[in-house]
């Protein structure tokens, strides 16, 4: 194993570092899903911290990619990519021991030093990232993108399916502000450290392309300058700007609109997680194949619009007054929103990637990380300043219908986060009209994709309903068995091949 760059990357070593790539996933999925998300948001409520905090804490990780500028410089200069993203998650992955110890704790104190260890870790991870991205780039190849990186979702979103069910389970079982509870709290974050570590010990095993030799000093500005000046590259900035805004307005506070408003438990907002990683990992494949075999725009045109509107939909939430109905709605939401960002999140990553030129892409994706940044960043630390503006407002419409049978009433009162869900609909939908301004070579109609959508759902549910497809579902550990078995000998053959070739020159 070594950190530097190969000067010739053979196949066989192509498909061991993609190989690598799609395992490598279940451990970092593991560190994220053990100390992001849903349960970084209720570490922190269980930590005392107020809206604006947890509008902070949801924005440090987008705040956190602007260092993606410096980094961008520094990939160009050192141009060992490998070695930088290795180093970040090391040392980044340690602030996740710290976090655990803040368990024992609480106060303003505690939440400083959280806030202070989150940034760290989001600030070391921007720096890796963007050498992980250009050198994803170009080590996956351009026709295999959307298998290989939805392949290695898959295995991101099982993990966090799997630990996600855990974790309920274990705050569950504890009262909040018990001890219990923070001893499960500190093993939460402690486990997302080892695994965050082992996850860094997989990437330095993965093999890196040497970059092309650098032609002169690098200046910062004209190497941004690029993506900027590209008008179609430039237009799909727009749209992820627009995009990232509307939908971290809202969904940053979603625990804390199921846990405060709703009054719900927090056990309860990881299961409605768990629902939405199951239909992310059911539609995964299908999106993965549709952008593989169409664009990955016309993924969006379906999915982003669809994703908007479950927002929207989630101000139903607060109007019903059956219990059982307003967790069932909500259980609904999530499967369609999980179903949806799948798409959302595969399609634009690919995009992105398939619209940076080749062998440069650095500046491209960091530009679009950067556009995602600011947008990301700004609107959760907005919506945590206006939440007491909101929250002594509200606005009722009543709808009312008379007939000779009497008269039928539906009052919708807007209250408090209802007004995020609302702002986050209509950003939406202007970030969708800058979406069908963006071209893409395979595009095609929102009307056919849909169709094909439907298609290859009924033909999933035609294979599974038969006698053949129900036994091949129960087949399915033992064909993995096989499968993986298979791969070993494929590898071994080839590793032998390979040093009978080096034996015989």
């Amino acid at each position: 194993m070594t950190l530097h760059p190969q000067p010739d990357l053979t196949p066989a070593d192509r498909e061991r570092g993609l190989r690598l790539l799609v395992t490598e996933a279940a451990f970092s999925g593991g560190a994220a899903a053990l100390t992001s998300g849903v349960i970084l948001t209720a570490f922190a409520l269980h930590l005392g911290a107020s809206n604006v905090m947890v509008g902070v804490l949801a924005a440090t990780p987008f705040l956190a990619q602007l260092l993606q500028l410096p980094a961008v410089q520094m990939v160009e200069r050192w141009r060992r990519r490998k070695a930088i993203a290795v180093f970040s998650s090391l040392i980044g992955r340690m602030m996740l021991l710290v976090m655990a110890l803040l368990a024992f704790s609480g106060g303003t104190a505690a939440l400083l030093v959280f806030l202070a260890a989150q940034i760290v870790l989001c600030g070391l991870g921007a720096i890796g990232g963007c050498a992980w991205n250009a050198w994803m780039r170009d080590l996956a190849p351009e026709e295999r993108l959307g298998d290989v990186f939805a392949r290695r979702t898959v295995w991101l979103t099982a993990i966090s399916l799997i630990l996600g069910l855990a974790a309920a389970l274990a705050l569950d079982w504890t009262a909040p502000g018990s001890t219990a509870r923070d001893t499960v709290f500190a093993a939460m974050f402690l486990g997302g450290c080892i695994t965050g570590l082992i996850s860094a010990r997989l990437v330095a095993m993965m093999p890196e392309p040497l970059m092309p030799p650098t032609t002169g000093p690098i200046d910062l500005r004209v190497l941004l300058r690029a993506p900027l000046r590209d008008r179609n590259f430039s237009r799909l900035l727009v749209f992820v700007a627009s995009w990232q805004f509307a939908i971290n307005l809202a969904t940053p506070f979603f625990t804390v609109f199921i846990v405060r408003q709703l009054h719900f438990n927090v056990s309860f907002v990881l299961l409605l997680s768990v629902a939405s990683q199951i239909a992310n990992i059911l539609a995964l494949r299908l999106w993965g194949r549709l952008s593989d075999r169409f664009a990955n725009k016309s993924v969006l045109a379906v999915c982003a619009p669809t994703y908007i509107l479950a927002i929207v939909a989630m101000i139903g939430a607060s109007q019903f007054g059956d219990r059982t109905l307003v967790k069932l709605w909500l259980v609904a939401l999530h499967l369609v929103m999980g179903a949806t960002i799948a798409g959302v999140t595969l399609a634009s990553t690919n995009i992105a990637l398939k619209l940076s030129p080749k062998g440069s892409a650095t500046a491209y994706v960091a530009t679009n990380a950067m556009t995602t940044a600011v947008a990301a960043g700004l609107a959760p630390i907005l919506g945590g300043l206006l939440a007491q503006f909101f929250a002594a407002r509200q606005f009722e419409l009543v709808a009312r219908w008379s007939g000779p049978n009497g008269v039928w009433t539906l009052p919708i009162l807007l209250t408090a986060w209802d007004f995020y869900f609302l702002l986050a609909g209509l950003i939406g939908i202007y970030a969708i009209h800058r979406l069908s301004l963006v071209a893409e070579v395979g595009e095609i109609e929102r009307r056919e994709m849909v169709g094909q959508v439907f298609n290859e759902t009924r033909r999933s549910i035609r294979n599974i309903s038969s006698v053949a497809g129900l036994r091949a579902a129960t087949d399915l550990p033992g064909a993995l068995l096989k499968d993986a078995r298979l791969r070993v000998r494929l590898r071994r053959a080839q590793e032998a091949q390979e040093a009978q070739r080096q034996k015989l020159s």
